[in-house]
């Protein structure tokens, strides 16, 4: 994938620069630009970030600063594995009485 050019920066919405420089920090705002990056300001934030269908909560710490808003909210389901599932029907089916 073809990363931005150093010049123009990182990119961050320009909703997420108006809620910046307010003085109301971010705490539980909902966050929809998953493509915007993690900015040094928001450290020590929580927000929800959009998945697609619910907002995920995600704490903003140091280590995320630089990445970007969708790599910390999945948007796939998670599917267990028949292993995990525990004890169940068994295979071949029900029996019939005769």
């Amino acid at each position: 994938m073809p990363r931005r050019s150093i010049w123009n920066g990182t990119f961050v919405d320009a909703f997420l620069l108006r809620m910046k420089k307010k003085i109301d920090p971010l705490l539980n705002r909902k966050i929809w630009s998953r493509r915007s990056s993690i900015l040094p300001e928001f450290v020590d934030s929580s927000v929800r970030i959009y998945n697609g269908k619910t907002p995920v909560r995600c704490k903003i710490t140091e280590g995320k600063v630089g990445h970007k808003f969708g790599e910390f909210a999945s948007t796939r389901k998670r599917r267990l594995s028949r292993t995990n599932i525990g004890p169940g029907r068994k295979k071949g089916g029900k029996k019939k009485k005769i």
